[in-house]
């Protein structure tokens, strides 16, 4: 143990005293120096990454219920060629869907007593493989309490070294079963082989929009014992709109529109929308909206394409009068090309862009003022307020933005690897680009450490105005959520000339194809290890069409697989994950997902393909972690607490 001078001693002195109230005596010391000390020699957990989730529950609840097809090859692991193919995936059905398949078992009057001798103890048997490596305090802190003395002795079985107790087990066994606990325990069991399988999830951003779930997928991270979340620019904009920003909450309630996602709203987060939909009866109840009807990828059960056609309308033009009115207030945004309704000539329905003229597919504006285009009428005005105040008012919703902020952020860098939703600012050069932010010059780690406060700031400032930044994070070019030149919204609703439809993506994305910029962005971030990697989503990788997530020698990855249902037409498959175990990292490539009730009737099989980028030389062990080198530090504190209380520089209490 390290020897500390007098000096050192009581320049800690304030520090130890007050961790010597959590360690009241050299042997409390002592056992959790040995407890950590232990700690830092188990192998490494897993991390899994997903991105652009875009509201898909069913296919994201799935990923985690199987761990990216880690459940079956736990399975296979722990049992080995015991268990034949249909025992096999019958045994992952019941881990990831244990209610599910249980009804299922019953219904077709299968001997259930048999079923739960049999499957309980081949639970408790993969979920001991899946806790071996994590120390006995951590699971332990996993169980749920009303099961934790039944888990707490299966999961510590010792029948293969002592006999003695195989009756003791057996008792337990039996008495699960008799006293109508079986279901429950399964339960408990599965949800543990869950939990172990994803020991970190990081959710590299776009939970919201275009799928009907972010609410449920919200909840579900809620609950998720290590979890963080680099913030998306959907994600931005669902923050944004909690804060009450109206041009954020216009867009947020135009895009659950337009993929008939009220339920998002309405359900989800008890969000009114009678009266938007009084206000486009009135307005747009004959107009045939045609441009605005609704991209339904679901069966949706009554569903009125019509009205919700006329409300997107209604809501995109309020959106387009208050991003105008946002813009005005905001010069330093340097956003008055995006003000397009006072570039609209009302006579003959055409707009001037960039100097040439574009006719107009529409020429039903009754709302629009053309004297003040960017003014609401009344209606309008009440329309709004009513909104702002629904988004600021739901409890659920500043629930989940609040956890948004507490587990979140524009970057993360976390075990060698720099993880971000879209990109860095940069040059065409491949250099960060210079960005001006309330007069002073920033870039690169800098610009984003500024973001993310100033994001911070905007959700918690009573400054109605201040929110208008997190719009900004949305939209504008500088936004490295967002990467791109300008979000063409309107263009595409009331132009049919594609060619002012482009969003043009910033610089970043063809510079980081470079290997020599990828090193250079992570050492910017402080990544110089020769392992380190840039991990993001943000853009749907074409697969169909030979594009690869895998860029600049393998020092970038790019995620986005699309589980988002309106993109798997374009990248052919249903999502990525990406696995970073103690062996190695391993990226996945889903198949679509379809229903829970297909998946408990066929039996879980595996509908993911996997590719190794990485087999490390020497298997990773928490030491070798950024959570290791907490522990490291917790221990250097505790030996200079064990040294203080040896050498009498602190009394030992009782």
């Amino acid at each position: 143990m390290a020897v500390y001078s007098k000096a050192e001693i009581l320049d800690k002195m304030e520090f130890l005293l007050l961790l010597s109230e959590k360690f009241k005596n050299v042997i409390q010391v002592t056992t959790e120096l040995m407890n950590l000390r232990a700690i830092l020699n188990l192998p490494k957990g897993t991390e899994h990454f997903l991105t652009d989730i875009h509201g898909e529950y069913g296919a994201f609840d799935y990923v985690l219920r199987n761990g990216s097809g880690v459940v079956l090859r736990k399975i296979e692991d722990t049992f080995g060629d015991e268990l034949n193919e249909k025992e096999i995936r019958n045994l992952a059905t019941l881990i990831c869907y244990p209610r599910e398949t249980m009804d299922k078992v019953k219904l077709e009057g299968a001997d259930m007593h048999a079923f739960y001798e049999v499957m309980l103890r081949r639970l408790v048997k993969v979920c001991i493989v899946s806790a071996s490596k994590y120390s006995r305090s951590k699971v332990n802190r996993l169980l749920r309490k009303e099961f934790a003395y039944i888990t707490h002795e299966l999961l510590y079985e010792d029948i293969g070294f002592n006999a003695n107790r195989k009756g003791y087990y057996d008792e337990i066994f039996k008495n699960i079963i008799e006293l109508e606990l079986a279901d429950e325990v399964i339960e408990e069991f599965s949800r543990l082989i869950q939990t172990f399988m994803v020991d970190h999830l990081h959710i590299i951003g776009d939970i919201y929009d275009r799928g009907p779930g972010p609410h449920l997928v919200m909840d579900k991270l809620m609950k998720h014992h290590s979890v963080d979340v680099q913030w998306g620019n959907h994600d931005i904009l669902w923050m944004g709109a909690a804060a009450g920003n109206a041009a954020s909450v216009a867009c947020a309630v135009r895009i659950c529109l337009r993929y008939a996602n009220t339920s998002i709203l309405e359900d989800g987060y008890g969000i009114n929308l009678l009266p938007l939909a009084a206000l486009a009866m009135r307005y747009y109840g004959k107009d045939s909206c045609k441009q605005f009807l609704p991209r339904v990828t679901t069966e949706i059960p009554d569903i009125d394409e019509e009205l919700m056609a006329k409300m997107q309308k209604a809501i995109a033009i309020i959106q387009f009068k208050l991003e105008g009115q946002l813009i005005a207030r905001n010069k330093a945004y340097k956003m008055d090309n995006r003000k397009l309704l006072d570039q609209i000539d009302f006579e003959t329905y055409t707009i001037t862009l960039k100097g040439k003229k574009y006719a107009l597919n529409d020429r039903h504006f009754p709302t629009i003022d053309p004297s003040d285009p960017f003014a609401l009428n009344e209606e309008e005005e009440k329309v709004v307020a009513l909104l702002q105040k629904a988004f600021v008012s739901s409890e659920k919703l500043q629930r989940h933005i609040r956890f948004m902020f507490a587990k979140g952020g524009i970057y993360l860098t976390y075990n060698e690897n720099l993880l971000f939703h879209a990109c860095i600012p940069m040059t065409p050069e491949g250099e960060f680009r210079e960005v001006e932010i309330e007069g002073k010059i920033y870039k690169g780690k800098e610009l984003l450490d500024k973001m993310d406060r100033k994001a911070r700031a905007a959700y918690f400032d009573s400054d109605p105005n201040s929110s208008d930044f997190l719009w900004y994070l949305w939209c504008h070019r500088d936004s490295p959520l967002f990467g791109k030149d300008q979000m063409t919204t309107f263009e595409r609703y009331f132009i049919d000339d594609k060619t002012v439809h482009k969003e043009n993506s910033d610089p970043y994305f063809h510079c980081i194809d470079c290997a020599n910029t990828a090193k250079a962005v992570l050492e910017e971030f402080g990544l110089t290890d020769k392992n380190g990697r840039i991990v993001n989503g943000h853009i749907p990788v074409k697969v169909k069409s030979g594009a690869s997530p895998i860029k600049a020698e393998g020092k970038v990855l790019l995620i986005d697989g699309g589980f988002a249902e309106a993109y798997q037409s374009t990248t052919g498959i249903a999502g990525f994950t990406l696995i970073y175990n103690s062996y190695g990292i391993v990226l996945v490539s889903h198949k679509p997902f379809t229903s829970v009730e297909e998946v408990v009737e066929e039996g879980v099989v595996i509908r993911s393909e996997s590719r190794l980028l990485e087999k490390v030389d020497k298997r990773k062990l928490v030491a070798d972690t950024d959570s290791g080198k907490l522990l490291q530090r917790k221990i250097e504190q505790l030996e200079m607490l064990a040294y203080a209380y040896k050498n009498g520089y602190l009394k030992e209490k009782v």
